[in-house]
């Protein structure tokens, strides 16, 4: 690793030992993925991933406390994943004295956080770009971020550059101001090696289309062709909101950091098929395929035909446009089903920006009056508690699904879910 003068001074302990295992990790990390030097950390804030205060994790709070006492704290303020705990979510008594058991040193963690930098006091969100959370990379930014989902969308939608790091790697990244160059950091790391020609009748699933993609292509670069067509060429709203949860289902899926689609991203816009690698092999996905990747999906559930006890909407967080479309979608729901309130206990997750903005609107007070509830919880954090895992729960998310033993269903198929009680979707023996 070649560093600058003010870098060796850093690891030679110019400003304390704290600050010189910090340089020192990062260098390590660097040349185990063949990096040579460091670059810059351009954005304005950063983001970490661990947000939990579990009791187990001991060495990460022992850390805090040495660099806040050094002052090896962000040179960045940061947002943060989002929080495990929300007594707004359904849990019975039994359940909530084991999660707080499991999250004991949530509120001292929390605290830590504050004196590293923590932006404001409700950044918790794992769409820490959404434009109401206040953190949203600009094209060519060099990130030290390591949530999954976050970082495919800020590679991918607005063009900035993050290699897919560890949590504390990325506090690392903020503290020491730069990090190791590698990999998506690089042009020749942002180069397609795949392929994607995407040919279906009907617009795709989200959702399963980004897991189809994650579940072939790994950690390598697609190059999405074809989908230009449903989504056209413009990033609106609604079009990033397809391409959040795409991403997110490709890099939970699979491990993919980074994917271009032809005509709208913002390097594929540039550049075009100068992207794509010489040797990209080619994956073909058609309504078939998507069908064959949706009936593969294993049901975890202790009985496949229990009744769900829950349904969690956004994973990764609802977007604004997203959280009022869910809405106005449940109401309706209910009503053309004779219902007034929602017929599974309904979440619905959105960063806390995001979601006290939209308790001010009409359509938070319908939806209100429906039981569904709003909440910034992680759903993941939620299922992690044993007594809760292994409920039968249904969601729209992948994300979710590859990490717990939730029951994946498509936005239609949930819909209906809670609004008659009915889940149509039994899993690979349709």
């Amino acid at each position: 690793m070649n560093l600058t003068p003010e870098q060796q001074a850093l690891l030679d302990g110019a400003k304390g030992p704290a600050m010189a295992k910090v340089v020192k990790t990062l260098v390590m990390y660097g040349e185990c993925f063949g990096a040579t030097r460091m670059v810059p950390v351009t954005s304005r804030n950063g983001h970490i991933v661990t947000s939990f205060g579990l009791s187990m994790l001991g060495p990460v709070y022992d850390l805090m406390d040495e660099l806040i006492e050094q002052g090896a704290l962000s040179g960045q303020a940061f947002s943060a994943d989002p929080r495990p705990l929300d007594p707004a979510v359904p849990a019975n008594p039994l359940q909530r004295l084991v999660f707080k058991v499991m999250y004991s040193k949530q509120d001292d963690y929390e605290a830590q956080l504050r004196k590293m930098g923590l932006l404001r006091s409700d950044s918790f969100t794992c769409t820490c770009y959404q434009p109401e959370v206040g953190n949203r990379p600009a094209l060519g930014d060099v990130l030290s971020w390591a949530e999954s989902s976050a970082v495919v969308f800020a590679n991918s939608v607005l063009g900035a550059r993050c290699n897919r790091n560890s949590g504390i790697i990325e506090l690392f990244g903020s503290i020491a101001g730069f990090v190791p160059e590698f990999g998506l950091l690089t042009d020749e790391g942002r180069q397609a090696t795949r392929v994607i020609e995407v040919s279906c009748e009907r617009k795709p699933e989200a959702q399963v289309l980004g897991s189809a993609i994650g579940m072939k292509v790994m950690e390598d670069v697609p190059y999405i062709r074809g989908l230009d067509h449903w989504l056209g060429h413009e990033l609106t709203a609604e079009v990033e909101d397809y391409l959040k949860d795409m991403g997110a289902a490709s890099a939970s899926n699979g491990a993919v950091g980074l994917y271009h689609v032809e005509g709208l991203t913002p390097e594929a816009r540039e550049k075009g098929r100068d992207l794509i690698a010489p040797d990209a092999q080619v994956y073909r996905i058609d309504d078939a395929e998507l069908e064959r990747v949706r009936a593969s999906y294993p049901v975890m559930w202790k009985k496949p035909d229990a009744r769900p006890k829950l349904a969690f909407i956004g994973c990764p967080h609802l977007s604004a446009t997203q959280l009022e479309r869910w809405a106005g979608d449940i109401c309706e729901g209910l009503a053309a089903a004779g219902h007034r309130r929602v017929q599974v206990p309904t979440v619905l997750t959105a960063a806390p920006a995001v979601a006290e903005a939209f308790r001010k609107t009409d359509a938070y007070a319908r939806l209100a009056t429906t039981g569904a509830v709003v909440s910034s919880i992680c759903p993941l954090m939620y299922t992690n508690n044993p007594l809760c895992g292994g409920m039968p729960i249904v969601t729209n998310s992948n994300k979710l699904r590859t990490y717990s033993t939730a029951r994946y269903c498509t936005d239609r198929e949930v819909l209906e879910c809670v609004t008659t009680g009915a889940l149509a979707w039994k899993g690979g023996d349709r």
